[in-house]
């Protein structure tokens, strides 16, 4: 699996970093408010808390989900090479092949 833009895992990781950024400010902000007083803002206060518990949660199992798929990934890749060796290395060779040929032209 790559990190690519495109890829289902990439995106997933640049939501949690997202979320967990979201968070932070968000908690950053109630401390920066915290000694301002008024129903409003008491009332803002509490619904940001109450936001911040509910993301925080949904942030601990998306984390959980990509660990878990990040996981079975590695086994998964694991399990081929351990079933198909030679046809692992030769993969890793032609994209060493590749790769070589390619920096080696500039």
């Amino acid at each position: 699996m790559s990190d690519s833009p495109t890829s289902p895992m990439g995106s997933q990781e640049r939501l949690v970093n997202d979320i967990r950024a979201v968070i932070v400010d968000a908690e950053d902000m109630l401390l920066a408010t915290a000694d301002q007083s008024g129903d409003k803002i008491t009332q803002l206060r509490a619904r940001i808390e109450a936001r911040l518990k509910d993301a925080r949660s949904r942030l601990a199992s998306a984390e959980a989900i990509l660990v878990e798929r990040t996981r079975a990934a590695a086994q998964a890749t694991d399990d081929y090479v351990h079933d198909n060796p030679w046809q692992a290395v030769s993969i890793g060779a032609g994209v060493g092949f590749l790769v070589g040929f390619i920096l080696g032209r500039r």
